[in-house]
């Protein structure tokens, strides 16, 4: 029996909801476009994409393209777990890409606006790590990265 997923992102766009589906579903693996509904014949943005339906990794995501009214903020951001340095590089690398822009402590925004979390299990393991002092270490490694790297936090935690 399939399981329908009930709940799942809906990412306001100004316009460019499509073009964002697109480099979205072309960066992660097992991804794809499955619905675009345009504007109807009559409407001034006529044949333009008015929502998007995509599934990233297995997350199934909605995109519409409502206008200038609201704008990305850092409060919702989407976490993505990469665990070789050679995933967080590529995703990295292809978030920010064409005007995004890398931020602190594993954080980036992309070009349309949506801030991504780009984060290895690492991080988690040390933070989490029982022994005295070893979460204090990893933090503070942590908080001088913009891309997190694996080495060092895993250096960090090995003290």
């Amino acid at each position: 029996m399939t399981t329908m997923q009930t709940i799942s992102p809906f990412l306001w766009f100004d316009d460019r909801a499509e073009e964002a589906a697109e480099l979205y579903v072309s960066i992660f693996d097992d991804s794809r476009i499955t619905n675009v509904s345009r504007y109807p014949e009559g409407t001034p943005q006529a044949g333009q994409a008015l929502a998007v339906s995509f599934v990233l990794e297995g997350l199934e995501m909605n995109a519409l393209n409502g206008g200038p009214m609201y704008q990305f903020n850092p409060a919702i951001s989407l976490f993505v777990r990469a665990d070789t340095q050679e995933r967080i590089d590529f995703l990295w690398d292809s978030l920010i890409a064409d005007g995004g822009a890398p931020s602190r402590c594993g954080w980036l925004v992309d070009k349309f606006g949506l801030s991504w979390q780009i984060v290895p299990a690492a991080l988690d393991e040390g933070l989490s790590d029982p022994r005295p002092g070893v979460a204090g270490r990893v933090m503070e490694a942590m908080m001088k990265m913009d891309k997190l790297d694996v080495a060092l936090l895993k250096a960090a935690r090995e003290g």
